[in-house]
């Protein structure tokens, strides 16, 4: 145990002192009523844009600590599982209708010059066939 200047205990110590003697006496169910007592405590003195800003963070937070925990094959076997759910649940029209929104926001963001490079990169539909 680590002591200061005058052989007391540090308050990180007396924290996990006291944590580690509540946990011994203490429930799942206890912990779940303190959480949900400091939940609506919170609640009652945050507003939506309190939730809304944290939630940002701790998405972003997560999704750097995914990047740097998973590799790229990580990313295809979710982005395969989501697109086959997706299937699984929606028909044709869905993905006709995504289709459309998607290539009006990308006709809104992107110019004519944008368009002749994509078409010079595909080829003619002739190429392909």
């Amino acid at each position: 145990m680590a002591k200061n200047n005058k052989d007391k205990m540090t308050t990180e110590e007396a924290g996990r002192m006291g944590g580690e003697k509540t946990s011994e006496t203490h429930d799942k169910d206890f912990y779940q009523e303190i959480g949900h007592k400091g939940g609506e405590a919170t609640s009652e003195s945050h507003d939506k844009e309190f939730y809304q800003d944290i939630g940002e963070k701790g998405g972003q937070k997560g999704g750097e600590r995914t990047a740097e925990t998973h590799g790229k094959e990580f990313y295809q076997e979710i982005g395969k599982k989501g697109g086959e759910a997706t299937s699984e649940n929606h028909d044709k029209e869905f993905y006709q209708e995504i289709g459309e929104k998607g290539g009006e926001a990308t006709s809104e963001s992107h110019g004519r010059e944008f368009y002749e490079e994509i078409g010079e990169k595909g080829g003619s539909r002739s190429d392909r066939d």
